[in-house]
């Protein structure tokens, strides 16, 4: 099973992340760039598109600035990574160069991935990059990013990736050896699991934090971007990015790592950007009528099941769908704003006409627009 898809991912989302570009020292990790270039060469003369979501930007503009240790507040942080993030580009451009091969590098926000023609615009440029025989090099924009907009880690940025691109495979190079049932920096008697059909909440309560001075994830979001890439039909390969050539060995054969396998009912990309990408405005609380119909039977969200509205948001905007309990059901692209929803919750759909004076159509969200978790 695990050659088969290796075998198909013919377009590949590489993440790499700070401990592996960094380890210990402060700045980066120049001769492993240099080896994971070399891989990288590898797989892209064997026929591979690669697409590389790069962390170390904010890690090499710290020793810049002379802080020790992750940065202490925000504009800390935005000016590490101003400094760093061309150090990091410069790094590639060399390491590449070596092997004839071109990099182009890509900065992004959710905003960027969240407003639909501009994740097409996105798709468009790295489709042609990749055309041209050009890497591309995507991290977050850390300079300009305010919480709102934060993909939050590159972990997740690397599943939304995966996704914009189409790839057939995540692979997330990391600081340890795969998912282990416990932690091993605390635990040495605990055993790699190298292959996990589905990610169950046990597994999400007992990931860690990230344990790390230059690292902004963990164990946990490393999971989580494996559902997210799960959920769109993708594989995600985890490996010890600091072991040689894991990359080479994996794909012929060896079984390196952990292998999170995808979800067989898999979402179209439309509607994993509407789960996944897009920030949610606001809450629709509903009933348990209304949660059973969503739930069983794949139903719109019509205005009867609605018992309360939280935020504000205008028509079109992303909400959350919770039971009464606070379990979030779903997520979906309202067809009304939240004024609209306050006056016409409750009530049935041949009613929204002379409640509002107009009627946008029967549902508060269509099926169409939404998404089940």
């Amino acid at each position: 099973m695990r050659a088969q898809i290796l075998n198909k991912a013919k377009r590949i989302v590489i993440k790499i992340g700070s401990r592996v570009l960094a380890g210990d020292v402060n700045g980066l990790d120049r001769e492993l760039i240099g080896r994971l270039a070399a891989e990288v060469a590898a797989l892209r003369a064997a026929g591979r598109e690669v697409i590389i979501v790069s962390s170390g930007a904010v890690a090499a503009g710290r020793k810049e600035l002379g802080i020790a240790g992750r940065p202490k507040s925000i504009p800390q942080k935005q000016a590490a990574a101003a400094i760093g993030q061309s150090h990091l580009i410069r790094a590639y451009e060399e390491a590449f160069a070596v092997f004839g091969l071109r990099v182009a590098q890509i900065l992004l926000t959710r905003d960027d991935l969240a407003n639909r023609r501009r994740f097409l615009n996105a798709r468009a440029t790295l489709d042609t990059l990749l055309d041209f025989g050009v890497t591309p090099i995507i991290n977050e924009n850390d300079t300009v990013v305010f919480e709102e907009i934060k993909f939050g880690d590159n972990d997740n940025l690397s599943a939304l990736v995966t996704n914009l691109a189409e790839a057939q495979l995540l692979v997330i190079l990391t600081d340890i050896d795969g998912f282990y049932e416990a932690d091993p920096r605390t635990n040495p008697d605990a055993r790699l699991i190298h292959l996990v059909k589905s990610i169950t909440r046990e597994m999400e309560r007992a990931a860690g934090g990230s344990g790390s001075a230059v690292g902004t994830g963990g164990m946990v979001t490393k999971l989580a971007a494996a559902k997210k890439a799960g959920q769109f039909g993708v594989a995600t390969l985890m490996l010890n990015g600091r072991c040689p050539a894991v990359l080479t060995a994996a794909f012929a054969g060896e079984d390196l790592g952990t292998l999170f396998l995808p979800e067989e009912a898999s979402l179209n990309r439309r509607k994993h950007w509407i789960a996944h990408t897009l920030k949610p405005s606001g809450k629709l609380v509903v009933d348990e009528g209304a949660r059973t119909v969503l739930a069983r039977q794949g139903k719109s969200l019509l205005p009867s099941g609605v018992v309360r509205v939280e935020g504000k948001f205008d028509r079109g905007a992303c909400v959350r769908i919770v039971a009464a309990d606070g379990t979030e059901l779903a997520r979906g692209l309202v067809g009304y704003s939240h004024a609209e929803i306050e006056l016409i919750r409750g009530h049935r759909s041949g009613e929204i006409e002379a409640i509002l004076g107009y009627k946008y159509g029967d549902e508060i969200i269509h099926r169409d627009n939404l998404v089940l978790l």
